[in-house]
């Protein structure tokens, strides 16, 4: 079966393609609110409808929270599963979008147009770069080109409560090859990439307790130990001065970059000064033996992303306070176990507490990273497939951020996700004034087509 013919019909429908995405935008899907519980079914209900109108077998499948979208089509060759989430993310602050989020418009900037609203790009505009592929290789010639599962989640932008029980439940019927996740996007907003890596997390919230009161700073300062300042130092002793974590152990399950990966980065050419100047800094933080893009992509980190004790307000109240708090995060990645990390952390806590001093957890279950191989045939055939139709070279790339349901392909189902995605930089993903280009729908449909026509060549 050619590919041109069906590239034929993804230039001329587009105009149809994003109407279709318009409707499905109009469906205030919020995922976190359960004033919209009504809203995520009728989403759901829509996209059952547009994949049994393109002979798909589609069905609904209640859970605990929203609905599951599942849906079947046999075919020869490999079997793919492809995964997108209809949920969306809350609106507020409301006054903050130029026109109502959920009335979706066509808008020309200096950049290109776009089309503007509440999940233009995450996720439903992605989710649909890989329908409207399907339905024009199906109108051109008759079936799809191999077996495919089609699988879409409504409670992504909600913690994903009812996922893992429902793949665990499903996990015969959802078994595939390869999973396909479009939930990401384009290296410095106009790269293909493969996301092969992403960082796993662990939180750790915790409050220090000296003195079981606040202390006054005149009777007490310089004899009584301030919970303030041994926060300050606990925190600055995690780093030393080279940007290295000082945890023991801690990097003993980090792997190095092959030197095929490493040459693949290094040909992106990725401009770190611009990329921190965008947010107003200048010189890298991490690691100083590493270049800025693994830092980004393949290290792991250590954040402070909060702190807080004593008196805040207004004036000045000189105590020496009772309690000091703060919020780490760590990115993991390769073969890190974030209950080992946790373990460490809190033996370093425990050996700089002074006599006396206590220390409270509040923590949630951390998670590993995801690694995928690329030794799947799949993976080279969609690189090359990418690069065709974007005319620049697509990479394997990394991910600093952590998108848990590539692990959960892995750890439940057993099969390697490839993370292929079309959204940019600016496109303003959980912010007022979400937008996904034209371009980016467009080429993001050529694409999954010329994906599939590589992948059962």
């Amino acid at each position: 079966m050619s590919i041109e013919p069906v590239l034929a019909r993804i230039d001329a429908d587009l105009p149809n393609a994003i109407e279709r995405l318009k409707e499905l935008l109009r469906i205030p899907s919020v995922s976190t609110d359960p004033a919209f519980a009504d809203h995520c079914q009728v989403a759901a209900d829509w996209l059952v409808a547009d994949l049994q109108s393109i002979g798909i077998e589609a069905t609904k499948r209640q859970t605990p929270g929203h609905p599951m979208v599942v849906g079947h089509v046999e075919g020869d060759g490999p079997h793919v599963l492809f995964y997108g989430h209809y949920d969306v993310q809350p609106v507020d602050p409301l006054e903050l979008w130029d026109n109502d989020p959920f009335d979706p418009q066509l808008e020309d900037t200096p950049k290109g147009q776009v089309l503007r609203g509440r999940g233009t790009s995450d996720d439903k505009g992605q989710l649909m770069t890989f329908v409207e592929a399907c339905r024009m290789w199906k109108a051109e010639h008759g079936k799809l080109p191999c077996k495919i599962t089609f699988f879409f989640e409504g409670e992504e932008e909600s913690g994903s409560p009812s996922l893992i029980p429902f793949m665990k439940e499903n996990a015969k019927e959802l078994k595939s090859d390869v999973a396909l996740i479009c939930d990401t996007g384009l290296f410095e907003s106009k790269t293909p990439a493969i996301i092969t890596q992403l960082r796993g997390m662990l939180c750790e919230d915790f409050t220090i307790t000296g003195p079981d009161k606040d202390l006054h700073s005149g009777m007490f300062g310089g004899l009584a130990m301030n919970p303030i300042r041994v926060l300050n130092k606990v925190l600055a002793g995690l780093h030393d001065d080279n940007g290295a974590i000082t945890l023991p152990g801690f990097y003993d399950d980090v792997p190095e970059l092959s030197d095929e990966i490493r040459s693949q980065w290094q040909s992106l050419a990725f401009d770190h000064e611009t990329f921190l100047g965008d947010v107003g800094l200048k010189a890298p933080a991490g690691e100083v033996d590493r270049t800025p893009i693994e830092q980004v992509w393949s290290r792991p980190t250590c954040d402070v992303n909060g702190i807080w004790g004593g008196y805040t307000g207004d004036g000045f109240k000189t105590v020496l306070p009772s309690q000091a708090s703060a919020k780490l995060s760590f990115r993991l990645v390769g073969q890190q176990d974030p209950d080992k990390i946790r373990e460490v952390f809190r033996a370093y806590m425990a050996n700089h507490l002074p006599d006396g001093f206590t220390v409270e957890y509040r923590t949630e279950k951390g998670a590993p990273a995801s690694q995928m191989s690329t030794e799947h045939s799949a993976f080279e055939a969609a690189r090359v497939a990418l690069s065709d139709e974007w005319g620049r070279p697509a990479a394997f790339a990394g991910c600093g951020g952590s998108i848990p349901i590539a692990g959960f392909f892995k750890d439940i189902l057993n099969m390697d996700a490839m993370l292929v995605g079309f959204g940019k930089d600016d496109d303003q993903i959980h912010s007022p004034n979400e937008k996904y280009d034209v371009e980016s729908f467009h080429k993001g449909i050529r694409s999954w087509a010329r994906i599939l026509d590589a992948m059962t060549g």
